[in-house]
């Protein structure tokens, strides 16, 4: 690790790179970003039933939908960002650090409010 490198940035570096991963892989917003390289595959069950999913089309598309390798590559894209240009990383570090923070309340407060929405339910039953 670099001396330079504090641990509240080393933590909001982890956070940037947890949402910057989640944007590039999951949200909607980037959806056009990955579909050049899905295609659909169709596919028949033993009942004679047809599905179809998007699968990735090349190996950069399943770079694009695998959260695992995304994160690898967004982790060395950020932190070598922030290590050769931190002047121009720093702000996007902040706002990707802040947006991932949220992201991860947001999703134990979701869980929450499920958990009771759930319960007051089966309650008036």
């Amino acid at each position: 690790m670099p001396k330079n490198l504090t641990w509240m940035t080393f933590f909001m570096l982890i956070l940037a790179s947890y949402r910057f991963t989640h944007l590039i892989v999951f949200d909607k917003i980037t959806a056009f970003i990955r579909e050049p390289f899905m295609q659909k595959q169709i596919t028949v069950d033993d009942n004679g039933e047809m599905t179809s999913k998007k699968v990735p089309a090349s190996k950069f598309g399943y770079l694009l939908n695998c959260y695992w390798c995304a994160g690898i590559w967004s982790s060395i894209i950020l932190t070598l960002g922030y290590m050769l240009f931190p002047k121009l990383i720093k702000p996007l570090v902040f706002i990707l650090s802040v947006a991932g923070g949220q992201t991860l309340l947001e999703s134990f407060v979701g869980v929450e409010t499920k958990a009771t929405q759930l319960l007051s339910k089966e309650l008036k039953n």
